[in-house]
């Protein structure tokens, strides 16, 4: 299953689309950890600071705002 995980930092909000939802999973177990990290497109991307992370099944249609 594919979707859109949103990760809230401090100061930015990161939408990470079309992603498993393993990836999710693996993000908000780290959630609160101050090196919040994950695999993609086979490289390791580091967000810090990540609480809390949330998952949007399927793609978020920007036009009409979800």
């Amino acid at each position: 299953m594919k979707g859109t995980a949103i990760l809230f930092q401090e100061q930015d909000i990161t939408f990470i689309e079309n992603v498993d939802h393993s990836i999710y999973v693996e993000l908000k177990d780290q959630c609160g950890n101050a090196n919040c990290k994950c695999k993609l497109d086979e490289k390791i991307v580091e967000f810090g600071l990540v609480s809390p992370v949330f998952w949007h099944e399927d793609e978020v249609d920007w036009d009409y705002g979800y």
